[in-house]
């Protein structure tokens, strides 16, 4: 490696801020031409990308930056402008407060009316109608397209770029607080964590992310409650006062996509006979040391980060069990009497958590996957969130209190595995009692 192709890029790119186009496109092509690292290479590309206004040279120059750094944040965003995803007005001053949110989306207000009587229609968790609560008509509903991920990259680049927040009626449980997001047209609702039931008199309008997609509940809550007593004999509980019939909701999760490429290098051990070796059992004086370096790369679908707090530590258990793989897309009614919960943790903090945990997985795989490696180092600053999604998952939600301490059950609305903050311990026999029955 030399720093003649650096000193290079170091005047092009320096020409190209003082404005002159053509002597900066000249050292940058000469930079590209005798480069002999990826990095002058990823930038050559990125800078002549800006200094042409043919669209297929500079889709040309930025696939191939992409190629060398695929979570090069300044390509990817031009590239979006390109393929049309953002315009260039759209991109925000990071430095400037965001502007309000401009117009909402509403939805019609017959959307959810029985088209026989004129009753109140709500989702039925069979996964494909909505059922009239007075006369019983059924309406099919099959759901929409597979969703489609968000692009990270420009959505931070222009605010949420086409994720414009709408206007949503929400209510906040005077029970216990926590708050909800209900389908239009709502006029009272229950909550699912207390059972206390609000009549919806003003519905408050919050500006929310709609959700991207929707896992639909699969059961109703007669199956619910099986899943709960056949965990509950499993367990050998007790509960100490009624349970209440589990009540079924929506939680908000983000998932993310995320890629990039970690460099690391060390070095192997040789013998003085050339064979590869360890450190065990030889003198230091017998031993060679080869230097290695490469780039390990790193692509994880669908890692899931809760969206609220509350929960957050329960959910987790839960995540495991949800293919986020092909989720329809967000229809709001399938909240036709159901509520969601409003997600309290923003996509940008959840984009942290996301990345830490596969930061981390990333860890545990290059020391098992390179353990013949001594003096093993990596950075993993090139990882990246590329997409992701908000999605609204189905649970079953009841309290236990057992041995005095009350904890809240979660059914998987999909799946009707049960999790618990309570320990699986205590006496059988009080299944007669148990929901009434």
């Amino acid at each position: 490696m030399t720093e003649y192709d650096n000193d290079l890029l170091r005047e092009g790119i320096l020409r190209f801020k003082a404005g002159e186009t053509d002597n900066a496109r000249g050292y940058l092509e000469r930079a590209l031409d005798n480069a002999d690292d990826d990095e002058t290479r990823c930038g050559a590309n990125y800078y002549l990308s800006k200094l042409t206004d043919d669209p297929v040279r500079k889709r040309q120059y930025l696939e191939d930056v992409l190629a060398i750094d695929m979570t090069h944040a300044g390509a990817r965003r031009d590239l979006a402008i390109l393929d049309g995803k953002i315009k260039p007005e759209q991109i925000v001053d990071p430095d400037a407060l965001p502007a309000q949110a401009a117009g909402t989306e509403s939805l019609r207000a017959d959307r959810f009316t029985c088209p026989k009587c004129g009753g109140r229609m709500v989702y039925s968790p069979d996964g494909s109608s909505l059922v009239c609560e007075s006369c019983k008509q059924r309406e099919a509903h099959s759901g929409g397209a597979e969703s489609g991920e968000r692009d990270f990259f420009a959505a931070m680049a222009t605010g949420l770029s086409q994720r414009r927040p709408v206007s949503v009626t929400t209510f906040a449980c005077q029970g216990c607080g926590a708050s909800f997001m209900l389908a239009p047209n709502e006029i009272s609702a229950t909550c699912a964590y207390c059972g206390s039931v609000h009549v919806i008199a003003t519905g408050e309008r919050r500006e929310l992310l709609e959700p991207d997609a929707i896992l639909p509940l699969a059961f109703d809550r007669k199956k619910a409650v099986g899943y709960l007593v056949e965990w509950v004999e499993k367990n050998k509980l007790q509960p100490e006062q009624k349970v209440q019939p589990p009540n079924g909701l929506y939680l908000p999760i983000w998932v993310f996509d995320i890629l990039g490429t970690v460099p690391w290098k060390g070095y192997r051990v040789l013998s003085k006979n050339g064979q590869r070796t360890n450190l065990l059992g030889l003198d230091l004086n017998d031993v060679a040391r080869e230097p290695v370096s490469g780039g390990y790369p790193v692509q994880f679908a669908n890692v899931c980060v809760t969206g609220m707090h509350k929960l957050s530590e329960l959910l987790v258990k839960v995540l495991p069990e949800y293919d986020f793989g092909n989720v329809p897309a967000y229809d709001a009614r399938y909240l036709a009497g159901w509520p969601a919960e409003m997600y309290d943790i923003s996509m940008a903090d959840a984009s942290l958590d996301a990345r830490k945990i596969a930061v981390d997985q990333v860890r545990r795989n290059i020391k098992s996957d390179l353990a013949q490696i001594e003096g093993l180092t990596f950075s993993a600053s090139n990882i990246q969130v590329s997409g992701f999604r908000l999605v609204l998952v189905p649970v079953w939600v009841t309290r236990l209190t057992v041995q005095e301490k009350t904890a809240l059950v979660l059914i998987n609305g999909l799946t009707g595995s049960v999790h618990s903050e309570l320990p699986g311990h205590g006496l059988a026999g009080w299944l007669g009692e148990l929901l009434g029955s």
